[in-house]
């Protein structure tokens, strides 16, 4: 294991430093002599470069949570403010997504490490039965992603993607295609992994999340498509009800032993991403948010015990898209140390949220109980009414952090839900439940409409984004297809809504 982290490590550096330095098709390298690298580390390499992706909160790549108001800023305070230029962060997420989409040789990001596995798998001479796991383990993972840029910009390029001739003419120039289409695409990939899965034989034992089991992939093949059916929902309710109701009936999630994701992760090279920018980096440039602590406040929700440090007494939050002085408010629990030296644990004992082996999930059994429970409200049959299992789901978060039975069952009691405003009960609680799960946190909010976030004084846009702008780079390589994207969706925005968020 410590071998397979070590090459990878080297991968991710070359991802970043390639990210940072040159665009994106200086990753291309020489088609006619290509690097061999085995299909299992090629998707180890992609987990690795996608968790650290979509759980960093460095501001140089993810500012999801940010999006969602629930954490602020101290000193440097621009992407609290929605400027996403001064730091090309649009650029950095699609190329670590994506990394080349021209390139045909190995690049070492997610989708063009995918690319380069399933073309490295034809050649493995397995039996049928591994390869199909192994061929489904990387659709879906696949799949995971492109869901995520749809989500992230609307239309994107996706059929022409990763299939032009590195080093040809126009290369680069790949037109965008219809979001809700890509959309309907992902789920028939997903149906299509599905029936490769066999779950007697094991699939890649280099896969870091879940180790080659095929039947807990089976699970979260269905579980992403729960969630693909109900992001449908506003846009095609008939086709949202019909798959959220296949998926559930073929099994999602049971608990959190299914998460997608590291329960722990390992130690040395491949710290959680959290903890490496906000404790390993000796940086004091986050506390939890006054619009998320104010909010549990009022709720008097149990996870601020495990969460969050008091100040004076109390839990209090840093003003959203000011400065703030990281003294003066609460803390994060975490190994910091406080001005006696103590450890900032959190109040109900020595819990703390962020650590070098937290854990980190992009798709997880609280996400779905809520996903559930949005779907039982909207009338689909997924295994119990809607009051129910908002509960379940609520007591699934609960569970998450070590909250006691007798505090998740006050809790619900104090905050039942609402079938009159639904959308507003579930909306909230999802809310703090994807606490420090950013881009999951920002579907539920702009799917929901709650909460209703205020647009700083000093917002470098209109609004608060509900959609991140294209590539700065798009605009150099492929500008006559950006630009008639951009037209297509109403204009290239952060303002401007992806496809399935119509109200």
């Amino acid at each position: 294991m410590k071998k397979i982290l070590f090459i990878l490590s080297i991968i991710s550096l070359t991802v970043v430093t390639n990210s940072c330095e040159s665009d994106i098709t200086s990753l291309n390298e020489d088609p006619k002599h290509p690097t061999v690298v085995p299909s299992g580390l090629l998707v180890a390499s992609a987990e690795q470069e996608l968790i650290s992706q979509l759980l960093t909160p460095n501001v140089n790549n993810n500012i999801a949570r940010f999006f969602t108001q629930q954490w602020a800023q101290t000193t440097y305070i621009d992407e609290s403010n929605y400027d996403m230029v001064t730091r090309p962060i649009p650029r950095n997420h699609y190329n670590r997504m994506m990394a080349s989409s021209s390139a045909v040789s190995y690049s070492p990001g997610v989708l063009s490490a995918l690319r380069d596995a399933k073309q490295s798998l034809q050649n493995e001479g397995l039996d049928a039965v591994k390869k199909g796991n192994n061929e489904a383990i990387i659709e879906l993972i696949s799949v995971y992603t492109w869901a995520n840029l749809v989500d992230t910009y609307g239309d994107v390029p996706y059929f022409g993607a990763l299939k032009a001739v590195a080093g040809a003419n126009n290369a680069s120039e790949i037109p965008y295609d219809d979001a809700k289409t890509i959309y309907l695409d992902l789920i028939k990939r997903i149906d299509a992994a599905n029936t490769m899965i066999n779950i007697n034989q094991s699939g890649y034992t280099d896969d870091i999340f879940y180790k080659g089991n095929m039947s807990k992939w089976k699970k979260m093949a269905n579980s992403l498509k729960f969630r693909l059916a109900v992001t449908l929902a506003d846009v095609e309710p008939a086709l949202s009800k019909s798959y959220a109701e296949a998926a559930y009936n073929a099994g999602l999630f049971d608990n959190k032993d299914d998460n997608w994701g590291l329960s722990a992760f390992p130690s040395g090279l491949f710290a959680n991403p959290v903890y490496q920018e906000a404790i390993q980096s000796g940086r004091n440039d986050f506390v939890p948010s006054d619009v998320l602590v104010d909010y549990m406040n009022s709720t008097t929700d149990p996870r601020r015990d495990r969460w969050f440090t008091k100040i004076g007494g109390v839990y209090k939050g840093g003003i959203y898209g000011s400065n703030n002085s990281f003294a003066g408010y609460s803390h994060m629990t975490s190994p910091k140390t406080d001005v006696n030296g103590n450890p900032e644990v959190g109040s109900d004992g020595s819990y703390m949220l962020i650590t070098e082996n937290a854990q980190g999930f992009l798709l997880d059994y609280t996400e779905i109980s809520f996903l559930r429970a949005e779907a039982a409200a909207r009338g689909y049959n997924v295994g119990g009414t809607a009051a129910t299992l908002y509960a379940n789901a609520i007591t699934a978060s609960m569970s998450e952090y070590g909250i006691s039975s007798a505090n998740t069952t006050a809790f619900i009691a104090a905050n039942p839900f609402n079938a009159s405003n639904w959308k507003q009960a579930i909306g909230f609680q999802a809310w703090v439940a994807m606490f420090n799960k950013g881009f999951q946190a920002w579907n539920f909010a702009r799917r929901l409409d709650y909460p209703v976030f205020v647009n700083p004084a000093d917002s470098a846009v209109d609004d608060v984004p509900v959609r991140m702008k294209y590539s700065d780079q798009e605009y150099l390589l492929n500008k006559n297809n950006v630009t008639a994207a951009a037209q297509k969706i109403g204009g290239d925005k952060v303002t401007t809504k992806v496809f399935w968020d119509v109200f």
